[in-house]
């Protein structure tokens, strides 16, 4: 995972600051019965990539509690950190 992943991530779930997980479930649910294939305006494409998101900052949120930005994740995983320093081109 890496930083673009993780915002075109809650840049799909529509999140734009703090969120609890369980408001997350709640954001997740919505989107996933408007888009879910089986519905009138169903897409396919959306709704796995809402799945996709959905994993993803869920994934993140049970291991931290923190603000959803790129210093604070990059603080949560320094070893992804961007930096032309040899010791993170790997």
């Amino acid at each position: 995972m890496n930083y673009e992943k993780f915002e075109k991530a809650l840049e799909i779930l529509n999140i734009a600051s703090r969120l609890t997980h369980a408001g997350l479930k709640e954001k997740y649910l919505k989107l996933s019965k408007i888009y879910h294939p089986d519905m009138p305006d169903g897409d396919a494409q959306k709704f796995k990539e809402i799945n996709e998101a959905y994993k993803l900052v869920s994934e993140y949120m049970q291991n931290f509690r923190f603000k959803l930005d790129k210093d604070e994740f990059y603080e949560q995983r320094p070893f992804l950190k961007e930096s032309k320093d040899w010791f993170y081109d790997f």
